[in-house]
């Protein structure tokens, strides 16, 4: 049963984007006692409290700190983790996960892998799972190679370093609908080496249509679904590993690129380093290390606007 409500604490500063954020979304704000504000939309309704608390309520409580509160304010991701939930069947079909894309710095990394029941379970017993799980990015790189092998031929992965997101994202100008063409884009490369796939699976993050409506012939006849933590699903966890290698790569390169370290996420720590970087090596090439929609872009430059989300 989904949970219809979660208590957090914030900070001010995430209690002012996280009002941007909902403005924008074009949900309805009250004033609340001893608090910042109220606000309703998408089935939930957040009080933001003076003291730090935040209060989600409503049946879409869920799907909002999964998608929206945790990656885009909180940067964490930590809501329902500690339910255990069982080993489910596995049948042929194929997983999508990407990483990045609550990232300042880096890339965009999209990743698919295709399971049978017998792959699915070496899988299993090789210990794939969500890679949030899984703070070593050397053990992150072991399991990739272990995914490699028992699936050979059954993964690909779409990796769009900052300057094609940039281009890519300004011709699509949100970020819903660029997340849909990459993981369309990996299920048809993994529908050409797999072309019996039955099945396609990932991650819930928006109107499901928009996947169907950027898949081409091939990827229209299969079954596409997507659903609230499908990384606890073997395929999607595997992708999640694919993608998070493909992740810290890029980041490594952008690293050395740059000349300096590039944090993670999109914290105040990001921030500093963003300025650092800036005042640095200037303007003109920045889009080579970072994404330029993120609110940090527009708070360090004053170009542009920014379009987290």
């Amino acid at each position: 049963m989904a949970n219809n409500s979660f208590v957090g604490t914030v900070t001010p500063e995430q209690v002012e984007t996280l009002r941007e954020l909902l403005e924008k979304r074009g949900w309805e704000f009250a004033p609340l006692p001893y608090g910042w504000y109220k606000a309703s939309g998408d089935h939930v309704s957040v009080a933001a409290y003076e003291s730090g608390k935040l209060v989600v309520q409503g049946k879409g409580t869920e799907e909002f700190v999964l998608y929206t509160l945790e990656p885009e304010i909180l940067h964490t991701f930590t809501y329902g983790r500690d339910a255990v939930l069982p080993p489910e069947p596995v049948t042929p079909h194929g997983g999508i996960d990407e990483s990045g894309k609550g990232d300042f710095f880096g890339p965009l990394v999209i990743a698919g892998v295709a399971v049978t029941e017998q792959t699915g379970e070496a899988l299993r017993e090789l210990g794939v799972c969500d890679s949030k799980q899984i703070h070593s990015a050397a053990k992150i790189s072991k399991l990739a190679d272990g995914i490699r092998r028992l699936a050979p031929g059954a993964f690909t992965t779409v990796t769009l370093m900052p300057e094609t997101y940039n281009r890519l994202y300004r011709q699509i100008g949100n970020l819903n609908r660029l997340l849909a063409w990459g993981h369309a884009r990996v299920i048809e490369n993994l529908l050409e080496l797999c072309p019996d796939c039955p099945r396609m699976l990932s991650d819930k993050f928006g109107d499901e249509r928009l996947i169907r409506n950027t898949l081409m012939t091939r990827g229209r006849r299969i079954v596409m679904d997507q659903r609230v933590r499908a990384e606890s699903d073997v395929a999607v966890a595997a992708a999640s590993i694919l993608a998070r290698e493909g992740f810290l790569r890029g980041m490594a390169k952008l690293t050395e690129s740059a000349g300096m370290e590039l944090p993670k996420g999109a914290g105040p720590g990001v921030k500093a380093a963003a300025e650092t970087l800036l005042a640095e090596r200037g303007p003109e090439k920045f889009g080579s290390w970072a994404k330029l929609h993120f609110k940090t872009w527009h708070e360090i430059s004053g170009r542009g606007e920014a379009q987290d989300g």
